[in-house]
């Protein structure tokens, strides 16, 4: 049955069996902690969206959408993550 109101279906408890039900749960344990390892490994990711953040929240733009599309298919981005990147570094040193 849909919920109308909310856009979400309600859930079917007894849609998956026991075992795939464990299956799931490895599943999204994994992904979690692969997706943790991918960020830890990857800091440009931790820069790129929080300047993007800092920007949404200063600028306030009205079209969020169209905002997200120019500020991440900038040519100037790739630099400014990479300044900013050295920035972070010496500030740790």
């Amino acid at each position: 049955m849909v919920d109308v109101t909310s856009g979400l279906e309600t859930l079917d408890v007894g849609a998956l069996s026991p075992p795939q039900q464990t299956q799931l749960m490895t599943y999204k344990i994994n992904t979690k902690i692969n997706n943790e390892k991918y960020l830890r490994a990857h800091t440009e990711i931790e820069v790129l969206l929080s300047g993007f953040l800092r920007d949404v929240l200063m600028k306030r733009p009205e079209n969020i959408r169209e905002f997200a599309a120019d500020y991440f298919t900038n040519p100037e981005l790739p630099k400014r993550i990479q300044e900013e990147m050295m920035e972070k570094l010496n500030q740790a040193t």
